[in-house]
């Protein structure tokens, strides 16, 4: 089987946990990197899982999203895996009131977190559809149903993207092409980085579940690896939580 992954920023990112889970079940993988500065990060953790593949692919660019469509089709011919863990706002919008959200913040956050989905779903849907069972994953977070302080215009995008899961999993039932998503609880990375006071909320959102716990990468890794297997292949369309069960809870 084979997957790539798109979304690698360092070790702590979501998407390198989910390669680690496919990775552990004998899949073949590639990698790719949004920007030149992240190439020395994506690479060694790539070479550790055996990864022959890695290119460069930035989302806002059809030209690359073009050259790793193509290299991926002449190496591999078929996929059965697409992981989308791409996610970008500008760190103003994030700040602040979200009606203070600037047009260009705006189509920045949907063009990134949300189109690219449709870009590289796009573009990838022969080979998934030549696997018989592909599977395409995406990320979302709870700021996309309920209100998230400083998550602002990202939860906009997330909700766009939870809704566009559902559209294109209706798309591409036929060819039995499953499209789902994984709303995961707040983790340490890189992208979280980026939201006004993260670490305060963190330090609490484990009590406030019904587990008592906050989840960690491997949790994702785990139910990505299901929906990415043939036990999930009636599964599609669906927005998963693995969050504890904050998702359940009103506010206390």
């Amino acid at each position: 089987m084979k997957a790539i992954i798109f979304g690698v920023a360092n070790e702590r990112s979501l998407a390198w946990a989910i390669a680690q889970n496919l990775h552990q079940q004998s899949f073949e993988l590639a990698f790719t990197y949004g920007s030149p500065n992240l190439e020395r990060r994506v690479m060694p953790l790539a070479e550790s899982v055996g990864s022959k593949i890695v290119l460069p692919c930035d989302v806002y660019k059809n030209e690359e999203m073009d050259a790793v469509t193509a290299k991926i089709s002449e190496t591999w011919g078929t996929l059965d895996c697409l992981v989308h863990s791409v996610a970008m706002a500008d760190r103003t919008d994030l700040e602040g009131r979200f009606v203070d959200t600037s047009l260009a913040g705006f189509q920045l956050a949907m063009n990134i977190s949300v189109y690219s989905l449709l870009a590289l779903t796009k573009r990838f849907e022969p080979m998934l559809e030549k696997s018989g069972n592909g599977s395409v994953l995406t990320l979302s977070y709870y700021g996309a149903q309920k209100v998230v302080p400083n998550y602002n215009v990202m939860g906009v995008a997330k909700a766009a993207l939870e809704s566009s899961v559902r559209y294109l999993a209706y798309d591409l039932g036929p060819k039995k092409i499953r499209v789902n998503a994984i709303s995961a609880g707040p983790v340490k990375t890189l992208a979280a980085s980026g939201i006004r006071d993260f670490r305060a909320q963190l330090e609490g959102a484990g009590q406030r579940t019904p587990l008592r716990e906050n989840i960690d990468g491997a949790d994702v890794g785990a139910l990505a690896g299901f929906l990415a297997s043939p036990a999930a292949r009636h599964i599609t369309g669906s927005t998963m939580y693995v969050d504890s069960g904050a998702n359940i809870m009103g506010s206390f």
